[in-house]
């Protein structure tokens, strides 16, 4: 299909990313008008430019890609594309990062995008869970200057959302009632929610476990934080940088003033048993009573391990409906037992 033209978009972390946006096409089933183009250099090894005839295929049957240029086809007079030097957004000059494929937008504080993008992860269901606020919502108040930063969601009044335009009463209390249930988030949560470079679900909750409040692990040494299970030296200098900056302290501050939980509460800390110890577990499928967080935290109540992937190190794989083929197809071939959910309930009881 044609590539019609390449615009770029900012990320919550500030990262580039180039889009190409297709000439509409069927392609197993859907039809494609964007792919992403990842960075500088793979445009520059495809050569890929506005106006080529490309190749474009879904990666895993799911996610378009572009993998070539018919050059034969290409334009006399197109011209060699060249990335952009500033922000799409903000026009901040762009920084490439040594070691880093990627372009970033180092102005964090007042780039639209950057600020919205911190909001809508803070508010995700992996991390606050606050549903009732979608991208849209949070565009529309981040638009009126309602809100400019994730504190400002703990200072929403039913009198500021009831003004706005598509914002009625039902949904006005639904968004007040997740903001005040995100306050009984476990800290690990939070952790997550604060949107540290590299600090994903699971190295949040690793963090949290090991360092138990959020003075703690502001205050500790990157050698600390590189003798914890899982965080090398770019995750540890990640989270430095992010707690010098002062505008991130300050952040905090005002989270924990709003009553949010920075430490990992008694009865976190609690193991049932150690039935589990020394156990590298792997979840795959979906569960009709139970969600996979749950039966993650059940696991570790008992001194297992969660695992992603599976290996010859795994233990044992417990299988919900629709588990993953390829991961199927792995555990017969290593041996590994598949566990029921009620088989891993009486390995536990």
């Amino acid at each position: 299909t044609k590539l019609n033209k390449i615009t770029y978009q900012v990320g919550r972390t500030g990262a580039i990313t180039p889009v190409a946006n297709l000439e509409p096409v069927l392609l197993s089933g859907t039809i494609i008008k964007r792919a992403s183009l990842h960075n500088e250099d793979y445009i520059n090894k495809l050569d890929i430019r506005e106006g080529d005839m490309v190749y474009v295929e879904k990666g895993g049957e799911i996610i378009p890609k572009i993998i070539g240029v018919n050059k034969e086809n290409r334009d006399l007079f197109s011209k060699q594309s060249i990335y952009i030097k500033n922000c799409p957004e903000c026009n901040e000059i762009l920084k490439r990062i040594d070691g880093d494929a990627k372009h970033y937008c180092i102005n964090k504080e007042f780039c639209p995008p950057q600020i919205k993008g911190k909001i809508e992860h803070f508010v995700s269901r992996k991390a606050m869970n606050i549903d009732s606020l979608g991208p849209e919502t949070i565009d529309l108040l981040f638009s009126k200057k309602i809100i400019s930063s994730t504190k400002d969601l703990y200072e929403l009044d039913y009198n500021n959302l009831i003004s706005l335009d598509g914002i009625k009463d039902k949904t006005a209390k639904n968004i007040l009632n997740g903001i005040k249930k995100s306050k009984e988030m476990p800290f690990e949560k939070v952790l997550f929610g604060l949107g540290i470079r590299y600090v994903g679900e699971t190295v949040a909750k690793k963090l949290a476990k090991e360092f138990k409040t959020i003075d703690l692990l502001m205050s500790t040494s990157i050698d600390n934080l590189e003798s914890t299970e899982e965080i090398g030296s770019t995750i540890a200098k990640s989270i430095k940088d992010y707690f010098n900056q002062k505008t991130n302290i300050n952040l905090v501050e005002c989270l924990i003033k709003h009553g949010l939980k920075m430490k990992v509460e008694e009865e976190e800390l609690k193991i049932i048993s150690n039935k589990l110890l020394n156990n590298n577990i792997v979840i795959s499928g979906m569960f009709e009573n139970i969600s996979r967080t749950d039966l993650k935290n059940i696991i570790e109540k008992h001194s297992g391990k969660n695992v992603s992937s599976i290996s010859k190190k795994t233990t044992f794989v417990i299988a919900g409906e629709n588990m993953g083929p390829s991961k199927r197809k792995k555990a017969i071939n290593l041996n590994i037992p598949i566990l029921t959910l009620d088989d891993f309930i009486k390995k536990i009881n």
